[in-house]
């Protein structure tokens, strides 16, 4: 997970005086205190909450800490930020931010890496005090705060024996995944992280604080996938699932083990249908370096012979698989290696694996990888991650995304991080014509994948809503318009209907 001991010296450098543009004559009029700009809309918040709740200003660890993200792409320098303890001083907040419009951002892991989704030149809201976890035992649910990362509602449940769907990796929060989907090494076995939730409470635009569960079948609809358009979610009550140990781990080749490698994982695809194991793939092009790695899981302490066997009998330069809790496994892929870095995510579906698609994801790695040097590319990655046809099968009711539930598809995820903003246009073309190429060669090979919705938590800037939330984009848009009239939800990042 991120610590914030670890804050890239880069951003620490990066921050100075704060000049926020003013969007209105009401909205960030500022007065000055020493050193530190305080607007007034600031100030507003800062007397109006309860005295659980606070407000910071540059200079302060806290404010630091909160504007902190994971992508330095994703981060801004926000008039003052805002940790709020209640929900209902949120609600305080909204009504001052939408009655002077002024720009705000609403943070939960600070995974974003598009600019602008979750941080502002405003107000900066950080969810850290809503890090409450309850189990019930009884009804088999769990309810965390936005706050939270999923590495820390793990080790929160790990005492009863049970988890809750997330994703793949480490130092992801609750918000984001709840919010907009959520694909895990569970999936095949549950589904999306948002096919498991019974109830959210959410703040609305105006201030008032409910509970939206299934009775409530237009916001229950719209919060599964749709992120902040409909207000401010603070806690998310979840089902849990059993969860003892798991087998797996991780297990890197160097390039001239690709193709044994490779062929691992096409096998798998074709032979293995075990919803207990998933892979996670990922060929890697990073300073010069060109690395692939597989994270292997089975869901029990032991795994059946036969599954893993191409991984383990393919020659390696690391191997580190094992019995172990399932947030080690999570664990050990080190995502926060990147952290710092400028970043963008696309991805492409597929409908099967086979060795010619494998070879075009080498390539496409290989070729990007090297190009974009030139452009301060820290990192070019292609990650391959197989799921069965049945994971949109877990839930009764229709949620925002995925816009049918018809098939479930494997897909490339591409992940492209650099230095320079410079290069952000580059990165941006780059990541964008290799998803296309892709696409093309896929489609032209049989695969009917063309027009698969992208997964929003990993669509790159250019993404449309259409090519999200397809048909169901009218629904979402009256939905926002029914409980947001004023646009208030406007005024922070991300998608908007």
């Amino acid at each position: 997970m991120v610590a914030f001991a670890d804050l890239s010296l880069s951003f620490l450098l990066g921050l100075s005086v704060l000049t926020a543009p003013v969007t209105s004559s009401a909205s960030l009029n500022a007065d000055y205190t020493g050193n530190v700009r305080r607007s007034t809309v600031c100030q507003q918040i800062a007397s109006q909450i309860s005295s659980s709740s606070k407000v910071y200003y540059f200079g302060s660890t806290q404010y630091m800490n909160d504007n902190y993200h994971w992508a330095s792409s994703s981060s801004q320098n926000s008039e003052c930020s805002f940790e709020p303890a209640t929900a209902g001083d949120i609600g305080i907040a909204l009504q001052i931010l939408g009655q002077t419009r002024t720009p705000f951002g609403i943070k939960s892991g600070g995974h974003a890496t598009n600019a602008g989704f979750s941080s502002t030149p405003g107000v900066q809201i950080a969810m850290y005090s809503f890090s409450d976890v309850v189990y019930n035992s009884a009804a088999q649910t769990a309810t965390v705060g936005t706050g939270l990362l999923l590495d820390d509602v793990y080790v929160q449940l790990e005492k009863y024996g049970v988890t809750i769907l997330g994703t793949k990796v480490t130092g992801i929060g609750i918000g984001g995944v709840f919010l907009g989907g959520g694909y895990s090494h569970l999936t095949n076995q549950y589904g999306l992280a948002i096919d498991s939730v019974t109830a959210f409470e959410l703040v609305l635009p105006n201030g008032t604080v409910t509970n939206v569960d299934s009775t409530n079948s237009d916001l229950f609809f719209a919060l599964r996938g749709g992120f902040n358009n409909f207000g401010i979610v603070t806690r998310v009550t979840v089902k849990t699932y059993p969860q003892g140990q798991v087998w797996g781990g991780l297990v890197t080749y160097s390039p001239g083990q690709w193709e044994a490698a490779s062929s691992a994982i096409t096998n798998f695809w074709a032979n293995v249908n075990d919803p207990k194991a998933s892979i996670y793939n990922t060929y890697n092009f990073a300073d010069g370096v060109a690395q692939m790695s597989s994270v292997l899981f089975y869901d029990a302490p032991t795994c059946p012979k036969g599954i893993f066997d191409d991984f383990l009998n393919a020659p390696h330069i690391y191997q580190d698989v094992s019995t172990r809790s399932y947030l080690s496994l999570v664990q050990t892929l080190p995502l926060n290696i990147t952290s710092g870095h400028r970043s963008v995510f696309h991805s492409a579906a597929m409908e099967k694996v086979t060795m010619p698609v494998l070879d075009m994801v080498i390539n496409e790695t290989m070729f990007w990888g090297a190009k974009l040097v030139s452009s301060s590319a820290l990192m070019v990655s292609y990650e391959v991650d197989l799921y069965v046809p049945t994971i949109y099968t877990h839930v009764d009711s229709p949620t925002a995304y995925p816009p049918s539930r018809n098939q479930g598809y494997s897909f490339i995820e591409v992940y492209y991080s650099w230095q320079d903003s410079n290069y952000d246009a580059t990165m941006f073309d780059a990541v964008d014509s290799s998803v296309q190429y892709m696409t093309q060669v896929l489609t032209d090979g049989g695969q009917d994948i063309a027009n698969i919705p992208l997964y929003p938590n990993n669509a790159p800037p250019s993404a449309t809503l259409e090519q999200m939330y397809g048909d169901n984009v009218p629904r979402l848009q009256a939905i926002k318009k029914a409980v947001d009239p004023n646009n208030v939800m406007g005024l922070t990042g991300g998608w908007k209907f």
